[in-house]
């Protein structure tokens, strides 16, 4: 695609756009009147407007039907997280029978790992990024612990090497290789939240099972995001989060992958929980646990349907698009953001704007992580006042994130005249 930092270009370009159309399916936050240029589908996604309809509806079962709603409701309750399995399956690139909705990302991950990391002998040690995102840190400090390690001695953390910003690939593979008798469990975030890096988790992924650990990944900057086949590339588990990129509302329900291979085996140690009992006796209430031979298997309680219900309404518009065609528009709106930025750093005498997110298309989603050298959050400030909503991270980097479901060509050209304008 031939890019021009003009507004002819930008018009043309959203003309074009087969995919257009679906902006309209969301509310944009006003600023003055007019749309607001909104790049932070990366931190909350946009309402969905047949959100309301969807909560509604549920509201309306309840008051019609009380209890008897868990069978009568429109969407019945009791198998109420069953209708996300084939959206979420064709997301995430896994079976059906390998995906469940439920909880909270980091409950999930605990869950998971209960189940994962299972430390035995010289076998203990947890790979992962450094600097992960903390919840990720707290969570995997805290399982070490409790398996009675010590965090700074059970805890190997990837960096990147002296004045780059990423990761290699290669690297990975050597630290693996270097602790391949000490690894238990690999868990990384599939795209890093700061710097927007993608990372080769079919290799990796590969390269822990030779080593003899298990691998997880926390896909929550992922899903929604990029396209994934967590079946095929033989992962063991996942987790994500729906409010960024899947638009599911403020601390919206996790998803979960369990690959098949562990889905039915029912000796694999878990926490246990009536939702996760093979449904066809769960009204018996006996008392031996049997899980269902599927990722549900690691569910605890029933459907908390009404947090549940605006996921449904975001993933009824996923279930109409193939990933496929969001990734295509992605590239050309995150590559028409990469260049305007840098035709704005190159015209300017004042500051000089890096791109430290991988120039490679393989290698990143919809994000762009800019550290603004000679800069500091007066830009940011700047650029927030004037109708761009992104996101800072000190000391002087901007996140921003243009997702193909409801941003257009005409919002990137916009922020870089905001942008052009600051400096």
């Amino acid at each position: 695609m031939n890019y021009a930092f003009t507004h002819e270009f930008a018009a043309q370009a959203d003309e074009a756009d087969p995919l257009r159309s679906y902006r309209e399916r969301f509310h944009i936050p006003q600023h003055n009147g007019e749309d607001t240029v909104y790049f932070t589908g990366n931190s909350l996604g946009l309402q969905p407007k047949s959100a309301r309809e969807v909560i509604d509806q549920e509201l309306n079962d309840w008051a019609k039907y009380g209890v008897e709603g868990h069978f009568e409701a429109k969407h019945p309750w009791f198998s109420y997280h069953e209708m996300f399995a084939g959206p979420l399956s064709k997301i995430v690139g896994a079976k059906e029978t390998e995906v469940a909705a439920m909880n909270g990302l980091t409950t999930n991950l605990h869950l998971l790992m209960v189940s994962f990391y299972r430390p035995e002998g010289s076998r203990y040690k947890i790979l992962c990024e450094g600097k992960a995102f903390p919840s990720d840190q707290y969570a995997l400090q805290s399982q070490v612990e409790f398996h009675g390690y010590d965090a700074d001695d059970a805890i190997i953390e990837l960096y990147p090497r002296e004045g780059e910003h990423t990761i290699r690939t290669e690297d990975v593979l050597a630290k693996i290789e270097e602790h391949r008798d000490e690894i238990a469990l690999i868990m990384i975030g599939g795209v890093n939240y700061y710097t927007g890096q993608v990372w080769d988790m079919k290799t990796i992924t590969k390269a822990g099972h030779v080593a003899g650990a298990m691998v997880g990944w926390d896909l929550a900057h992922a899903a929604g995001n990029i396209p994934l086949q967590l079946h095929d590339w033989d992962v063991d588990f996942a987790a994500w989060c729906s409010y960024k990129y899947m638009n599911s509302g403020p601390g919206s329900v996790s998803g979960v992958f369990v690959h098949e291979k562990h889905c039915t085996d029912k000796d694999i140690k878990r926490f246990a929980g009536w939702w996760g009992h093979n449904k066809d006796e769960r009204f018996k209430m006996e008392k031996r646990f049997d899980p269902m031979p599927t990722a549900e298997a690691w569910q605890l309680s029933n459907a908390p349907v009404f947090a549940m219900a605006p996921h449904k309404a975001s993933l009824d518009i996923f279930s109409e698009l193939d990933m496929s065609k969001l990734r295509t528009k992605s590239e050309k709106l995150t590559g028409y953001l990469e260049f305007v930025v840098d035709q704005i750093s190159a015209n300017s005498e004042n500051v000089n704007f890096e791109i430290i997110t991988p120039r490679d298309m393989n290698q990143r989603g919809c994000q762009l992580s800019i550290l603004c050298h000679g800069q500091g959050k007066a830009l940011f400030d700047h650029l927030s006042k004037n109708g761009v909503i992104a996101d800072w991270r000190e000391p002087n980097v901007i996140r921003i994130a243009p997702v193909p479901l409801y941003n257009s060509f005409e919002d990137v050209y916009r922020f870089g005249k905001i942008l052009e304008e600051a400096v």
